[in-house]
């Protein structure tokens, strides 16, 4: 861990001891936004309860959240070009912590759903951003094992979610759960404003339309997915994608011909992010599909209780927290795309011995193989990250960042989105699971083909270096 805060004759980023209270600000806002999705889902039948509401009624807690977060992932990662960075981040931060607060105090369903979207729109803001900021943060020699920190930070916030919940739930009510982020969102804000980068925002105005356009055309797709999930009729499914088919296409002219497009079309016309764009979505569907077949594996074909499910799901984020950050450190000294590709191959065999799980088999032996897909995942994601974040032109990586996150989201909504549909066919779990592992095919297919170019890359310096100034300086 010392070795990410050395300093080198030369390095980009930071200076090693200003780092250290840098990177914490980034770790405690990414947990919060991370452990409250888990965390609540744990919690929306004891709001139903209190709320005296339906339970599909309550499940738009999370959904909301999700769908707002999702939707403004590419808007706040442009508008951070304006106000800086450092600033749209301490904003979402804040809006972050105020709505947990409202949250907490909400005693109807109704502004509990206001104070949920407001918390989505924060997280938005501090998700979009949080890789481009570790680039600006970490010398580009450090940014493999940066990244393996951060997928870290995000699996254990996913695994420790559940059980968080659960511990608070067995001792107080709900509204404890939203106000646990107010002593760390204070923390996180102090931190934040002191130790991120300083620098000023560029000229230039704000692509409105093609803010609204990404807005309707992200929103109308997540909300396309969530009623394929929850098996309502085709043509609502249909209408929400129709709307965000039609949407994404005005969205794209808008980006051809304005002068600050929230996608500059030119980012990908660099081979290797676009590469690594295809990857990353491919390996997120994949995981989307796993994670909900997973549980209708183990309860409704192998008979599991909810409890014992939660426990074999286990391995998968506690592998990504212990391989994430060698996978990243051994990508800052070797071809990432070699460490990405071998990670693709290991959570492609994990589905399929999934597929092949007997209905009789064991705890054992299904625990082997939930890891071998975290290994997998946890080999592939930091050094497909790095190689996205350093393909991409420094003026463009708060651009980069903001497709890095909203790849991510996109694909594992629609893994999700695939599950219902197989379901809703009367297809085998199974089935599923193997269309996962085509996804991870399609994905490693992806991998390989940028194999030599981040080869030469590697070799000739092509990374692009960013210059960032400390906290305690500003650009001029």
């Amino acid at each position: 861990m010392s070795r990410l805060f050395s300093t080198r004759p030369g390095d980009d980023g930071l200076p090693g001891p200003e780092r250290r209270l840098a990177v914490l600000a980034l770790i405690l806002g990414t947990l919060m936004a991370v452990v409250d999705v888990t965390m609540v889902n744990i919690a929306l039948p004891s709001i139903a309860r209190d709320l005296d509401v339906s339970a599909a009624r309550t499940v738009w807690v999370t959904n909301l959240f999700q769908i707002v977060c999702a939707a403004f992932l590419l808007v706040c990662a442009s508008f951070s070009e304006m106000i800086s960075r450092r600033r749209l981040y301490v904003a979402g931060l804040g809006l972050f912590v105020l709505a947990s607060l409202g949250a907490a105090l909400s005693r109807s369903l109704e502004w509990l759903l206001v104070f949920r979207a407001l918390q989505g729109l924060g997280a938005a803001a501090t998700l979009s951003i949080g890789p481009s900021l570790y680039r600006s943060i970490f010398p580009t020699r450090l940014l493999g094992s940066a990244l393996g920190l951060s997928a870290l930070v995000v699996a254990g916030g996913y695994a420790a979610g559940p059980a968080l919940g659960g511990l608070v739930l067995s001792a107080v009510s709900w509204p404890w759960l939203f106000a646990l982020h107010l002593p760390l969102g204070a923390v996180s804000l102090w931190l934040a404003w002191r130790a991120l980068p300083r620098e000023k925002g560029r000229r230039g105005g704000f692509d409105g339309r093609g803010a609204l356009g990404s807005v309707v055309m992200l929103g109308s797709f997540f909300l396309a997915m969530d009623t394929l999930g929850h098996g309502a009729p085709l043509w609502q499914a249909l209408a929400w994608l129709t709307l965000s088919g039609v949407s994404g296409w005005l969205f794209l002219r808008r980006q051809r011909r304005a002068s600050h497009p929230l996608l500059p079309p030119r980012l990908f016309q660099v081979p290797r992010f676009r590469l690594a764009v295809s990857a990353s979505g491919l390996a997120f569907v994949g995981q989307g599909l796993a994670f909900v077949a997973l549980s209708f594996l183990y309860q409704q074909e192998m008979g599991f209780s909810p409890l014992h499910t939660a426990w074999l799901f286990t391995p998968w984020p506690l592998a990504i927290m212990l391989v994430g950050p060698v996978a990243g450190r051994l990508a800052d000294r070797v071809n990432p795309s070699v460490m990405a590709s071998l990670g693709l191959v290991l959570l492609m065999l994990g589905l399929a011995s999934l597929a092949l799980l007997p209905q009789d088999a064991g705890v054992l032996d299904s625990l082997w193989r939930t890891a071998l897909c975290g290994i997998g995942f946890g080999l592939f994601q930091p050094p497909n990250n790095r190689e996205m974040m350093t393909s991409a032109p420094h003026e463009l990586s708060t651009s980069a960042s903001g497709v890095l996150s909203t790849t991510r989201t996109v694909g594992q909504s629609l893994g999700v989105a695939l599950v219902g549909a197989f379901l809703a066919a009367s297809a085998p779990v199974q089935t599923t699971l193997w269309a996962g592992c085509l996804a991870c095919l399609l994905a490693l297919v992806a991998s390989l083909a940028r194999m030599r170019l981040a080869e030469a890359a590697r070799k000739n310096g092509g990374e692009q270096v960013p210059q960032v100034q400390s906290p305690g300086k500003r650009v001029q």
